[in-house]
């Protein structure tokens, strides 16, 4: 008995379609593909709690200016925008003698938290609520560019903050404070550094 023919059927693709066959590995659909190995980019925000209020200072710590942000951010763009930001931010580095703060988040969301630093009103610690602003120094893709401007912005700042001191302590932990500052130290531990493609602000 003889075996049944199978016929092969050869499938075209209709008039203004592409076949699969025709797609190219580099072509990307509506949302950008991102190797699964690839790590996300980063922006490092450096900026400092500017406040009337001395007291502030005992409220510059880590959790407040993150709780601070992360409303401040909901507040101007919404849950969408929060959850967005909230994708690898984090308060880096923070110093509350000079009231500086690093902050870092993915590049694709840097834009949402820039813009929303400046509805920044308020720390709040143990209860305790002292009006104050975040002011942006420099925006950088790695935190050794972030350093370097630091560096010469404490300089700059040194003089003043000596010269509000009360006391002799106050001045030498300043001092101390002021030249010892690196926002590098967690690199090595971290691995957090990455290639800067030279976006940069003052």
């Amino acid at each position: 008995m003889a075996a049944p023919h199978h016929h092969s059927r050869r499938v075209t693709a209709a008039p203004g379609l592409s076949s699969p066959a025709s797609l190219q590995p580099d072509e990307e659909g509506p949302f950008p593909s991102r190797s699964a190995d690839a790590a996300p980019s980063r922006r490092y925000v450096l900026c400092e709690v500017v406040s009337e209020d001395p007291r502030c200072r005992q409220c510059i710590e880590d959790r407040a200016v993150g709780l601070a942000v992360r409303d401040a951010i909901g507040k101007v763009h919404g849950d969408y925008g929060l959850a967005c930001c909230s994708i690898s931010f984090t308060v880096k580095y923070l110093n509350a003698y000079t009231g500086t703060v690093l902050l870092r988040c993915r590049k694709d969301s840097y834009r949402l938290l820039c813009s929303a630093l400046p509805f920044v009103r308020q720390l709040e610690s143990r209860n305790l609520r002292y009006p104050c602003f975040l002011n942006t120094l420099h925006v950088g893709g790695t935190i050794r560019t972030c350093q370097k401007f630091l560096i010469q912005y404490n300089r700059r700042q040194l003089l003043m903050l000596l010269q509000n001191c009360t006391n002799e302590e106050e001045r030498q932990c300043i001092q101390k404070s002021l030249l010892s500052c690196s926002l590098t130290e967690e690199q090595s531990q971290s691995g957090d550094e990455e290639d800067d493609d030279g976006t940069e602000t003052d």
